[in-house]
């Protein structure tokens, strides 16, 4: 018999049942479709063995004048700068001073102590340094209450803890030997880091749920009445350049400054922008135009009962540091209407785009006196996240709640064959903590997302706008940025259970930590085989009709391989029966043919490959099919 070539279309369709999605993929991991062919993806490396401290929410590529590269990443604890192949924290500093410890509290035989501040302002999980003891605290030495640790509790130490204002506790590097305040008093120096936030987006129900201003005051938030939760942020940036130095926008908190010229040193941190707004959802540059633009702000600058989730405010041009409307500069604000709340922001050609949670807007200079016109673009398309919107070379696509988007010149829903997949297994919590990355070398936008089933990221979906295909797979990446500054794609992953040694020594440090990788990098999994596969729907004989299918052989044809390719056939008689497989056959570049002995009605194929080193771009199928008997 003659061999047929069954042919399968590029792009991953999980909208179908596998007997309905003849001639098309249905699953995949590790893969993507390029020039209409599926193949492996590039590997990973770990840019640096050094861990962070919590999940990066937020990254930032750049040069400086010098042309040397930066990142700066935020996490829910941290702002870090990379620099020079290493890592600096520089996290602002909060609130400091001289003798605003007044004493200590701890417990014979115990690490733990009580910190005694009235002015604190802190969160269990912040971040303090203590230096300056003034001496040794029921036999722990000053050295072992001097440096950063991490907050562990508010209040002291009964049950429930009280005097939460005023007391905190951290844990020493060394046992107390002593129960009770310290004899004599001791006091220090602490200098608190910002307010920290989880680490992961949640719904949260009932009293008590969120800070005190989340919601409406006696709204239900039962949940189990179609009411919508509260939605508990995790700890996001808005990172961007003023000229070669970072803004940094904490997430329903202040506009951080790092100056490059300060260095990574141990001392560099970000500082406070002067007469910026104090409480502001997030923040981008607008362009050439050099305006500093701030989202869900104070109407009232340094009045943070007056931030408006839907206000806009933006500084003079050129001047961070003027904020304040005058006849005589450009500063400037508006209001947005549709929507309760700003998510996220784009520079995009000639426009900022803007997203609320149900529409979709067009910030332009239009010059004096208004500075800025908006124009809304459209409705029902609202983003769900900060980080979900990306901008492609003028085209923007982005996650909202159920579907999946983009604009270049009008607002439309992508057509998407994974659509069901996604949006039924996404975590309705976590949703918040979406990323879209572009993928420039192959025309990919993909969104890394929290499956149902998880609290982080442990999914991801990709389109490819050039070919207009999906693929689906489980790379966990909580933030990305394209190749351009770097030779590669960077990219962290987040594990909440990991406990390794950060870039700097925090005492009383919990789990949860991050990574960066360099992603296209090889073809394994940061030194490790990773397994990549792509399987396809159901084929069939036309001509077979009720009789079964026989294949004899096949042929394999594969472009780039590298190692061994695993091809597995799959066989049913009915669409309801259970597969059964023939294989896996392995494929190397020797490989001219393979015999087999399978039959069935209906038939698929597997390619997979899981060894170190594996690479493969998959071409045709062509095998020797005939009909069959009828069982």
């Amino acid at each position: 018999m003659p061999l047929v070539e069954i042919e399968v279309q590029p792009g991953v369709d999980k909208q179908d049942t596998p007997t309905g999605a003849t001639g098309r993929w249905i699953d995949s991991d590790n893969s993507r479709f390029r020039y209409g062919l599926p193949e492996k993806i590039g590997g990973w490396s770990k840019v640096t063995s050094d861990a962070l401290v919590g999940a990066a929410r937020g990254i930032w590529g750049w040069n400086s004048l010098d042309g040397s590269p930066y990142t700066g990443l935020g996490t829910n604890k941290k702002l870090y700068v990379y620099a020079d192949s290493a890592w600096a924290d520089i996290t602002p500093i909060r609130a400091s001073g001289t003798g605003n410890i007044t004493d200590f509290t701890t417990i014979d035989t115990s690490t733990n102590v009580v910190v005694h501040d009235a002015t604190h302002g802190a969160r269990e999980g912040d971040f303090v340094t203590i230096s300056g003891v003034s001496g040794t605290v029921n036999g722990i030495i000053a050295a072992n209450l001097e440096g950063e640790f991490e907050i562990t509790a508010l209040g002291d130490t009964a049950s429930p803890p009280t005097d939460q204002t005023n007391k905190y506790q951290v844990t020493a590097k060394a046992a107390a030997t002593s129960t009770g305040a310290s004899s004599p008093t001791r006091t220090a120096n602490a200098a608190y880091q910002v307010n920290t936030d989880p680490a992961v987006s949640t719904a949260g129900y009932g009293w008590g749920a969120g800070t005190w201003d989340a919601s409406t005051w006696g709204t239900s938030r039962a949940g189990l009445t179609g009411v919508e939760a509260v939605q508990l942020d995790s700890g996001k940036w808005s990172l961007d350049n003023w000229g070669e130095d970072l803004l940094a926008q904490q997430l329903n908190g202040g506009l951080y400054y790092w100056d490059t010229s300060t260095g990574t040193g141990t001392a560099a941190t970000s500082t406070t922008v002067s007469a910026a707004p104090t409480k502001s959802r997030f923040t981008i540059v607008s362009g050439t135009d050099r305006h500093v633009v701030c989202f869900g702000t104070e109407t009232t600058i340094g009045s943070t009962g007056t931030q408006d989730n839907m206000f806009i405010r933006w500084c003079d041009q050129e001047d961070v540091n003027t904020w304040t409307p005058t006849a005589t500069n450009t500063a400037g604000s508006s209001r947005l209407t549709d929507g309760s709340t700003l998510i996220s922001a784009k520079r995009s050609r000639g426009a900022v785009l803007i997203w609320s949670d149900t529409a979709m807007y067009q910030m332009q200079l239009v010059g004096a006196p208004f500075t800025f016109g908006f124009s809304q673009l459209g409705a029902n398309c609202g983003a769900v996240g900060q980080n979900c919107t990306i901008d492609v070379n003028g085209t923007a696509f982005w996650m909202g709640k159920d579907s999946f988007f983009m604009f270049d010149g009008s607002v439309q829903k992508l057509k998407c064959s994974v659509e069901d997949y996604v949006f039924t297994d996404i975590s309705p919590g976590s949703q918040r903590d979406s990323f879209a990355a572009n993928n420039s070398e192959f025309n990919e936008v993909t969104w890394f997302y929290a499956s149902a089933s998880s609290t982080v990221i442990d999914r991801c979906v990709s389109y490819n706008y050039a070919d207009q295909v999906w693929s689906v797979g489980t790379l966990p990446r909580s933030s990305w940025i394209d190749k351009g500054v770097y030779e590669y794609p960077y990219a962290t992953s987040y594990s909440a259970s990991d406990t390794a040694a950060t870039i700097s020594t925090i005492t009383g440090l919990t789990a949860g930590r991050a990574y960066m990788y360099a992603q296209e990098f090889g073809n394994d999994a940061d030194g490790s085989a990773m397994t990549s596969y792509i399987e396809s729907g159901d084929f069939v004989i036309p001509e077979a009709g009720e009789y079964l299918m026989s294949i004899k052989r096949f042929i394999p044809d594969f472009k780039n391989l590298a190692g061994t390719v695993n091809v597995t056939l799959k066989f049913r008689d009915y669409p309801a029966s259970t597969q059964r497989t023939n294989g896996p056959f392995a494929i190397t570049t020797s490989t001219t043919k393979i015999d087999t002995r399978a039959r069935g009605r209906q038939g698929a194929v597997r390619i997979e490959s899981s060894a170190t080193g594996d690479a493969w771009r998959f071409g045709t199928y062509r095998a020797d099919v005939r009909q069959d008997g009828m069982r």
